[in-house]
Formats: structure tokens, sequence, C-alpha cells
């Protein structure tokens, strides 16, 4: 996770020197970020399914090859439409990448014990920026941001070499015959549960305020604020900081408070999408604050406590969800969150090109964040209820199982 993102926030992080050298518009710019989440989605779902019966440890090693290989053609001189291709074929190679990892994690730990490891995993996704952003700047900044790619594929490449003399499958795998005796679960009613549809809501709002950090931070800080790229590489990694220790202490929190007898409900549920409405409230607080320390505190507080809903909501769908048909379950998940991905760059490059001046443009779009944020909460607390949702789905299973019809 920590190479996976690093891939990530290359052009983010590029964002003024590619625009400049490329003559891009903020629209365009909008869909360079937008790109990487064309087939991720797509690549998620198929290979969820492929999981269900590949070893994880073969479908890393695929991926991880694809990441590497798709950073090599922008070392050169390149094209818009090549730099376009590139990042779709990048974020079809990571996008079944969180959940194959938390597949594969969960075949380590009983589900008493993985909130925290899903914390741990989550971690990479901050410490991929926090690692990196200073060596990527400082090749942007000293070099070129082409240079900035290739260092990517080769580490890239290293990973993969290291992942193949490392990586085992964990023990927690049922038998033949234990997936046999497992009750399935049609996958209609697994994907419209109360719990798997308030896990995507949530974690959609989440997604958002992730991508905008990805592609538009540092060039909001940069254009917006003023501060040179070197002040603004060395100012990104501080969302990432605090999205860290939230993700830390809730993976924490939540499995302390399952070991003294709290319900999912709260220890997961509850603790996972409440901080979404307060990241809401604060980045709809940002045009009432005039300084750029002000508004860069509003927006690492805001969107970094998004991070507590992807600690929680992996270990609440296995927690219902039949062995057999995790991985495809939480691949799917994250094909429909990860939408977001899509979305929010393309919005906030429109609203940029067509305000008034630059900064209402970033303050409109960081509103329009802050309230996908609120609305994405306040379904999660209505509807992550994971304590109940196995029992639901399996009483309703059962008299189709029986070929009997269930009483009107």
């Amino acid at each position: 996770m920590i190479v996976n993102f690093a891939d990530k926030i290359v052009v983010g992080l590029a964002g003024v020197p590619i625009t400049r050298d490329m003559r891009l518009t903020p629209e365009q710019f909008g869909l360079l970020g937008s790109s990487f989440f064309f087939l991720f989605s797509i690549s998620a779902i198929v290979v969820g399914f492929v999981v269900n019966r590949i070893d994880t440890r073969w479908v890393v090693l695929v991926l991880a090859l694809i990441w590497a290989v798709a950073q090599f053609p922008m070392v050169g001189e390149v094209s818009f439409a090549t730099l376009l291709i590139c990042r779709i074929i990048l974020g079809a190679g990571e996008g079944p990448a969180f959940s194959v990892a938390a597949h594969a994690i969960y075949k380590w730990f009983p589900d008493h014990k993985r909130t925290l490891p899903t914390a741990i995993l989550s971690q990479g996704s901050a410490f991929g920026v926090i690692l990196a952003v200073p060596a990527l700047n400082w090749i942007i900044v000293d070099h070129s941001w082409h240079y900035a790619f290739g260092a990517l594929g080769l580490v890239g490449l290293m990973w993969a070499a290291a992942w193949l003399a490392l990586g085992k499958e964990g023990p927690l795998v049922p038998t033949a015959a234990m997936a046999a005796a497992e009750t399935r679960i049609p996958y209609a009613r697994l994907l419209t549960s109360r719990t798997f549809v308030g896990c995507v809501a949530a974690t959609f709002g989440a997604y958002w305020a992730l991508s905008l950090g990805l592609t538009w931070f540092t060039t909001y800080i940069v254009t917006g604020l003023g501060f040179s790229q070197h002040d603004a590489g060395l100012i990104s990694v501080t969302p990432w900081v605090f999205g860290a220790a939230m993700v830390l202490f809730t993976g924490w929190l939540s499995q302390t408070l399952m070991a003294r007898g709290v319900s999912t409900r709260r220890a997961r549920g509850v603790l996972g999408a409440a901080p979404l409405v307060v990241g809401g409230v604060i980045l709809l607080s940002m045009p009432l604050l005039h300084s750029p320390a002000a508004l860069i505190a509003a927006l690492v507080v805001g969107a970094g406590l998004c991070g507590s809903i992807y600690v929680v909501c992996p270990p609440m769908i296995a927690e219902f969800t039949p062995v057999a048909q995790r991985g495809a379950a939480i691949a799917i998940y994250g094909a429909l969150y990860t939408l977001a991905g899509v979305v929010a760059p393309l919005v906030m490059g429109s609203v940029v090109q067509t305000a008034a001046n630059v900064n209402d443009g970033y303050l409109t779009g960081y509103m329009i964040n802050g309230a996908v944020l609120i609305a994405s909460g306040l379904l999660g607390l209505l509807l992550l209820w994971p304590n109940t949702e196995r029992a639901r789905l399996l009483n309703a299973a059962e008299p189709t199982a029986l070929g009997l019809r269930k009483p009107a």
C-alpha cells in the first residue's frame, strides 16, 4: 500500500509543473486525476472474483508488476494522451489492491482481531505519501517530474521481487468440505444488505476527500495560497500524518471496545461514520477562514477524520459475508466507493475553471466535498448494523435454500 499510494500521489504532487509544461487547463488536469479511476472499479470487481479461487500471493504479484511498468513511459517526453492512458492502466492495476490485501490479511487473523491489522494495512496510504513526497518533490524540483515517475517504476519492480521471495498465504483458509458446508448468500441479497450499502455510501464520501487530496491539494497550496513548490511539498505531508494517527487510533479503539463487549454496531459502525459528519462540517466552514494556516488546518483535519471509515468497513463486511464470497464482496465494495475518484477531481476542475477567481473555485469545491461528507456520514450512521446483518441475511436465505416461499 505504500508503493500503491506513492504511485497515486505523484500526479497531484507534480500538478503545477505538469500543467505548465503540457499547457493544461484546470478541466484537463481534473480529467487527468479522474482518469486513474476509469478502470479502477471494473478491475476491482473482476479481480475480486478471481481471488475467491486463486491465491492472493500471485494476484498481488501481477498487480504490482502492472503498477511498475505503467510508470516508465513518462520518463521521456510524453503527450497528454499517453500520460492519460498510462494513468488509466495504472488505475486498472491498483483498483483491486486494497481489497485483495485485506482479503489476504484476513487469512491470518480471526474476526475479533481484524480491525487493528486493517488499520495497519491502511497506514500504507499515509506512509506511502509521507515517505514518498519528500523524495519525489526533490526529484521534481531539482531534476524533472518525468524522473519521479521512473523512480516509482523502479521501486515497484523492487517490491515485486521482494514479494515473490517473501509473500505467503495465510492459514485461515476453509477446506473444500468447510466451504461446501457454509451457507452461501445470493450476491443480489448480499450487495443490497443494509450494512453493505452503508459501507459504500460512507466510504464514497471519504474517498471524495481522499481523491481531492491526491489530485488537487498540492496545486491548491501553490496556485490558491501562493506557496512555492518546495514548501507545498512539505505541507502536502501534513494531511497524511494526521490521517495516519486517526486510522491507528480508530483501529486500536475499535478493537479495545470489542474486547470489552461493545457491539460492532457501535465499535465499528458509529465509530467509523460519525467522524465523516464532523469532517464535513469543518470543510463547510472554510469560507469563514481567512489565513492560509487556518485553511490548511481545516483541510488537514476535515479530510483526515475520514480515515476512520477505511478501518472499520472491510471487517464489517467480513462479519456477515461467507468466506468463499469475501474476496468478491470486499472488492465490489471497493469498486463502488472509489467511483468518487472519477467524479471528485472533475468536479473540482470544472468549478475552479468557471469560478470568478481561483480561490473562490477551490473554496466552492471543498464546500461540495463537505456536503458530500455529511450526507455520507449520516447514511453510515443510519445503515451500519453489522452485528445483526449475518443473522438477517441467513434467515432470509433459508426459505430459498429449502425451495420454499417466505410467508407474506
